[in-house]
């Protein structure tokens, strides 16, 4: 199963300290703004998302069809195909997808600890 990218969504207390802290570690910004209140940065093929006030906790993320730089990939598995194989496993998301769609979907699911996982598909 390919999930595609993969990042860490971070919950932060105020953006642009978070920002300036990992500019320090070598991140630069890939995407987002400070006005919409995220941004996504890279370091090499390391990604972290931003995010202020928009969710509780952290994220794991996963784009299908995406690599790294936020650049469509030709093969990769779509957000229903993932889906139906997580429900063949018995993994409960959180929502379902219609199978008959197409394009831009997502959907969460719970490790066993209480860490969300985000499948984020934007294409």
């Amino acid at each position: 199963m390919k999930l595609g990218a993969f990042s860490i969504s971070l919950n932060v207390k105020d953006l642009n300290t978070s920002k300036e802290f990992y500019e320090k570690l070598g991140f630069e910004i890939l995407a987002g703004n400070m006005e919409a209140n995220y941004l996504i940065m890279k370091n090499e093929n390391s990604l972290i998302g931003l995010f202020q006030d928009m969710f509780d906790g952290n994220i794991l993320t996963f784009n299908p069809g995406w690599d790294e730089n936020g650049k469509n990939i030709a093969n990769f598995d779509d957000i229903r195909e993932i889906q139906d194989h997580l429900t063949n496993k018995e993994v409960i998301t959180d929502a379902s997808i219609d199978p008959a769609t197409t394009g831009p979907a997502s959907m969460m699911i719970t490790d066993p600890d209480g860490n969300v996982i985000l499948i984020d598909q934007h294409r």
